[in-house]
């Protein structure tokens, strides 16, 4: 695979993920339930059709950008809505879709990696009434590349903060054209990248949004490109490649110490403050004398990798400039896992953490497409660190402005995410509970982490949730949300598990009696608990 095939792969597995983890909750039964129907506005103008939207646009500018409309029909699972495309001067493109029937309300979903094209459609939203907004974020080309930042500073700028509230400005202008009426409430919901955009709306435009939802948030840019590249360079050590074989072996040996640990083995560690490095005692694995053996051990330089990995990254130049490391899960041996982004399945330059540090080290710190990020010391300069993080660090942790005006905050992160850790996400949280205060967080603030779950979706753990209707209860009716409902989707969006999703640092351990495959997928057999 070439570092084209795996850039195209990480977006496509990025999507997929982001998209099934906001598919509708699904009824009971296990079959999909009928969409709920959208709390329409009381004003007449929020009930206008799609076609009436599209005919009110066409052709029209607003606020100095050209509109292109296009009334898209029904198909499948996703209904008729009207397609409204512009592009901002000078370069940011952004689609806003109209559905058929508006509930008054404006829905952004944000981009993945270094953004550079449009988010598919996000269906749950637009079937629940919303009208929905993407952007490409002020860039065209491979989401896993940098290369748009250096030499044009605005696209940079862009990226790092400015899109979003543009785009958000004018898709408001857009719906007071097409409907009279400016949006009842905004929400922004996004993961990875977009969950950066999340946090960097509510830190720097802390009045844009009435609710965020920030997903495994890569809101800590310097912080975790630094960490990206110190693992590399621990696989690009003699000896530091891992075969599949080493992550099935590596993968078992988490799973046999800590799958228990949770109340049932189920293939889902739910209880990571017990799967200690102690007990997963990782040091049973060593190969004999360190040289690697063959696949019934670790040398000393895969231990190595496994020891940077899951240690903390910290850099010089800022306290900001740092990243918690990554917990050992059991899901290591997953497709979508440590093999896709951490050592490329044997080949490290087609891991994701190796191509975005590495496109990241060539344009915006060294400055230098043909740098060598393996040789380049992440903290030899700070002016490009500093510059590197005013741009798209999302680290404020004071964030009562936007509490203050009423916001709400829901940020989740997958309990196996190998792409970010999840560590990292729990550190901001808290540092923002001491920062505001544990009253003002308790609030308007919540935290989840799915176990089992992989970068913003997949893996074995239930990775569906719909926290957008969970957001919108908290801001309209003021009902705060508490434990929700996982779920876990198969190949035909049929339900085939059911977990409580816990507010952190509560885990939810298996309680049931019955501990046959069947007796698992219920969440009635689980409650959320203390470590």
């Amino acid at each position: 695979m070439t570092c084209n095939d795996t850039s195209r792969a990480l977006r496509q597995v990025a999507a997929r993920a982001f998209i099934s983890s906001v598919v509708l909750v699904l009824g009971a039964s296990g079959h999909a339930s009928s969409p709920p129907q959208p709390e329409v506005a009381a004003q007449t103008a929020h009930v206008r059709s799609s076609e009436v939207a599209c005919a009110r646009l066409s052709g029209r500018t607003v606020a100095g950008t050209s509109l292109t409309t296009t009334v898209v029909p029904a198909s499948g699972d996703a209904p008729k809505y009207c397609k409204v495309s512009g592009t901002i001067a000078p370069a940011l493109n952004f689609e806003l879709r109209l559905p058929n029937v508006w509930n008054g309300k404006l829905y952004y979903a944000g981009g993945g990696g270094y953004d550079g094209a449009l988010p598919g459609l996000i269906l749950p939203p637009l079937t629940q009434g919303y009208a929905e907004v993407v952007s490409d974020s002020g860039h065209q080309g491979d989401g896993m590349s940098a290369d748009f930042a250096l030499n044009d500073p605005f696209s940079a700028q862009l990226f790092g903060s400015l899109s979003v509230p543009t785009v958000t400005a004018e898709a408001k202008k857009i719906l007071f054209a097409a409907y009279g009426t400016a949006p009842d409430r905004s929400y922004f919901e996004g993961c990875s990248t977009g969950g950066r955009e999340a946090l960097m709306a509510v830190q720097r435009d802390p009045f844009l949004f009435d609710g965020a939802i920030a997903r495994a948030p890569a809101y800590n840019w310097v912080g975790l490109m630094g960490q990206f590249n110190r693992t590399a360079k621990a696989l690009a050590a003699s000896g530091g490649e891992f075969s599949t074989a080493k992550l099935i072996l590596l993968a078992k040996r988490v799973r046999d110490a800590c799958d228990a640990l949770d109340g049932v083995v189920d293939g889902v560690v739910s209880n990571p403050s017990a799967c200690t490095a102690a007990v997963i005692n990782i040091d049973s694995l060593r190969c004999p004398n360190g040289a690697d053996a063959g696949d019934s051990c670790l040398s000393d330089a895969q231990l190595a990798v496994i020891q940077a990995w899951t240690s903390d990254a910290v850099f010089s130049g800022s306290s900001s400039y740092r990243s918690r490391g990554y917990n050992l899960t059991g899901n290591e041996d997953d497709p979508v896992n440590f093999g896709l982004w951490v050592s490329g399945k044997g080949d490290l330059k087609t891991a994701g953490q190796y191509i975005i540090q590495d496109t990241t080290v060539k344009y915006y710190l060294a400055r230098d497409p043909e740098a060598n990020s393996l040789t380049y010391a992440w903290d030899q300069n700070q002016t490009a660190l500093y510059a590197l993080a005013a741009l798209n660090d999302a680290t404020q942790t004071d964030i009562r402005p936007f509490l203050g005006n009423g916001g709400k905050l829901i940020v989740w992160h997958g309990g196996a995410d190998a792409a970010l850790s999840v560590n990292a996400t729990i550190e901001y949280v808290e540092n923002v509970r001491k920062a505001v205060g544990d009253s003002k967080a308790a609030a308007s603030m919540r935290l989840y982490v799915a176990p089992g779950v992989n970068h913003c979706g997949g893996g074995p753990g239930a990775d569906t949730t719909d926290l957008l209707s969970a957001l919108d209860r908290w801001v309209t009716k003021g009902m705060a949300p508490e434990t929700l409902v996982g779920q876990k989707l198969d190949a035909h969006g049929v339900v085939s598990r059911k977990m409580p999703l816990c507010e952190y640092p509560q885990y939810p351990r298996y309680v049931g009696s019955d501990h046959s495959p069947d007796a698992i997928k219920h969440a009635e057999n689980y409650r959320c608990v203390s470590p």
